[in-house]
């Protein structure tokens, strides 16, 4: 029977492809050091679990507003307010099933089909695949290397925009590159969403996985909190990737939108997960700083032997859990053309499985580098140690 054309458009998190490829090849008796998804490999704190548990107990287990139960979304308005200096209401703060439909229903309230919207490339791939599904032209801005990472081409960006471009999504602290935005660029980015009058979906995933610093958000600068959404998520800080469980901020006629796609879609986030959440934002954060501390041994070691691999090279970020090496000259010592063989022969000859540029987001004719993403955040210190130093070997016999 006949399906929606639109589907033709719908992409996907290819990353979880490498998740597959991964556990066939260790079903088969193989050793496998899995870079491959950011999925982090520690318990939720247990006065979380608690608050889950004494909220099934005590039965909230039934329906609850689309929007979020008042409690979470008060706790929500207060601490993410609070840690990018600006004052936000509750009703402003709209609970989603994690941080993932924030994209998608921002896109629905901001993007007509045919309007253009800005999103990084390479990015999460979601931003891509559903600016295309809603009937949208998606517009991908580019990052150029630097001494410490990676810039956004601002000129690139700018010469991308046209009259029928409405909204761009920045992502600082950014899946998969890392990158983080320095104070200029992130005053940049405001300066053209209000010259151009576009709305801003401010995916901050990511704000407080940092080892150094202090992270801050577009919606704090002047001007902008009445045109951009923050997406928030406790999948990352609070280690919560299964609750799902995030919110969007919004300006009020937007949060209301956004609450009337809940009802449509979801009816609404679940009951029990939402008092979890309060107890994770207004609980003891011990198991935060020392979740993060985990990850910071992680990026050095992962950091400190790529960059002892001939032919690959990475910044040292200072937030996130991934790193985005350079491996063109590696690929050409070994004679392979593409970074799908590239991956393929690694896991094969050494175990270690990552996914690589080619997953995030379509390739772009400028890029002429070739790059690979390892998330440190799901595999320990001595078994990054151990597979990258095999990796390393691999690479070194030519």
């Amino acid at each position: 029977m006949k399906t929606a054309q639109r589907l033709g458009n719908l992409g996907t998190e290819t990353s979880f492809r490498v998740a597959q490829d991964a556990a066939e090849w260790k079903a088969r008796g193989n050793e496998v050091y899995p870079f491959h998804l950011g999925e982090l490999n520690f318990p939720m704190a247990p006065h979380i679990v608690e608050a889950m548990d004494k909220a099934i107990r005590d039965g909230k287990t039934g329906y609850c507003p689309g929007p979020g139960i008042p409690e979470l979304r008060a706790a929500l308005a207060d601490d993410i307010g609070k840690r990018r200096g600006v004052t936000i209401d509750p009703a402003e703060v709209v609970v989603t099933t994690g941080g993932k439909p924030v994209i998608t229903k921002f896109l629905q309230v901001v993007m007509d089909p045919g309007d253009g919207v800005l999103y990084p490339s390479p990015g999460f791939p979601i931003y891509e695949s559903q600016i295309e599904y809603l009937g949208g032209n998606a517009l991908p801005y580019r990052y150029v290397p630097t001494a410490d990472g990676f810039a956004i081409d601002l000129d690139h960006l700018r010469a991308s925009i046209d009259d029928k471009t409405v909204a761009i999504i920045y992502n600082d602290l950014q899946n998969p590159i890392s990158a983080e935005s320095t104070e200029a660029e992130r005053e940049a980015i405001a300066a053209i969403a209000q010259e151009f009058d576009l709305w801003v979906l401010s995916d901050e995933a990511y704000f407080e996985m940092r080892y150094k610093g202090r992270s801050k958000s577009i919606a704090a600068l002047e001007g902008m909190r009445e045109r951009t959404v923050i997406l928030y998520t406790f999948s990352k800080k609070f280690a919560m990737t299964g609750s799902r469980l995030g919110c969007a901020v919004a300006p009020r006629e937007i949060a209301e939108v956004i609450s009337t796609l809940n009802t449509n879609d979801e009816s609404c986030t679940t009951h029990y997960v939402q008092w979890a959440g309060i107890a994770a934002l207004q609980g003891p954060q011990d198991e935060v700083g020392r979740m993060l501390e985990v990850l910071r041994k992680r990026r050095d070691a992962t950091c400190s032997i790529i960059n002892s691999i001939p032919g690959m090279s990475v910044a040292v970020p200072g937030s996130t859990f991934y790193v985005f090496p350079d491996v063109t000259e590696a690929m050409e010592a070994k004679g392979i053309a593409t970074l799908s063989e590239f991956s393929t022969e690694a896991l094969h000859n050494t175990g270690v499985s990552f996914c690589t540029r080619e997953h995030f987001g379509r390739r772009q004719d400028w890029e002429d580098r070739s790059y690979i993403r390892l998330a440190y955040s799901g595999i320990g210190e001595n078994d990054i140690t151990e597979g990258l130093g095999k990796l390393r070997d691999w690479l070194a016999q030519g």
